[in-house]
């Protein structure tokens, strides 16, 4: 072989190493671009999603805007409503002040005389009923002792009558009739039977004694 064909043959496989490394190297191009494709569609997905959820974080803002909006309405209400409540509370201390300056003087004292009033009142039925239980007690003791006199009395007249009953036997029966002792109330004993003749000149004497025997 000449050095032409040689010369040739080398520069055909260089040309051909070149060639293979060539497609080697735009084989791993292609890789790196589909993996790079895929890291942007990737990428693509998230900022999709991100942007929904600024959405989503775009209308919880708005309600929330909205709700502000209706606290602020209900705030406004709120003070118009203390305002309401704080005219009214200064017209009632007012009229607090008014009435206390026209008729609380003259109520205070009209609660004061009707007090007066009535603790006297109490005192005098306290010291009429004292009065009262006093006159009873003395009522009651004046009756128990004129009670207890009676009493007495009735038991030295009976005491009287009893020592007079033997006198006054003795008086009727005459002298000649003993009298039977007094403590022993014993009965005395039957006369004999008079005769025929004698029954109207001898009688048998009764001789009452203070018990009551014969």
């Amino acid at each position: 072989m000449s050095g032409g064909a040689i010369a040739g043959l080398i520069a055909a496989g260089a040309f051909s190493v070149l060639v293979l490394f060539g497609c080697y190297v735009l084989f791993k191009l292609g890789k790196i671009f589909d993996e790079t494709a895929a890291r942007v569609r990737q990428t693509g997905l998230a900022i999709d999603e991100g942007t929904a959820r600024v959405r989503q974080a775009s209308a919880t803002v708005d309600e929330v805007n909205v709700a502000l909006a209706h606290v602020n309405q209900e705030l406004d209400r709120v003070d118009a409503i203390t305002a309401n409540v704080q005219t009214i509370s200064t017209n009632v201390s007012a009229l607090t002040s008014l009435f206390s300056a026209t008729l609380g003087g003259p109520m205070v004292r009209v609660a004061a005389f009707s007090y007066g009033v009535r603790q006297a009142a109490a005192k005098r039925t306290k010291a009429d009923v004292e009065s009262r239980v006093k006159a009873e007690l003395k009522a009651e003791k004046a009756a128990r002792r004129a009670a207890e006199k009676a009493v007495a009395k009735a038991d030295k007249a009976a005491k009287a009558d009893r020592a007079d009953k033997p006198a006054r036997a003795d008086k009727a029966t005459g002298p000649s009739a003993p009298a039977a002792p007094a403590p022993a109330a014993r009965p005395t004993p039957a006369p004999p039977a008079p005769l025929p003749g004698d029954a109207a000149e001898t009688a048998p004497l009764s001789v009452k004694l203070p018990g009551g025997g014969r």
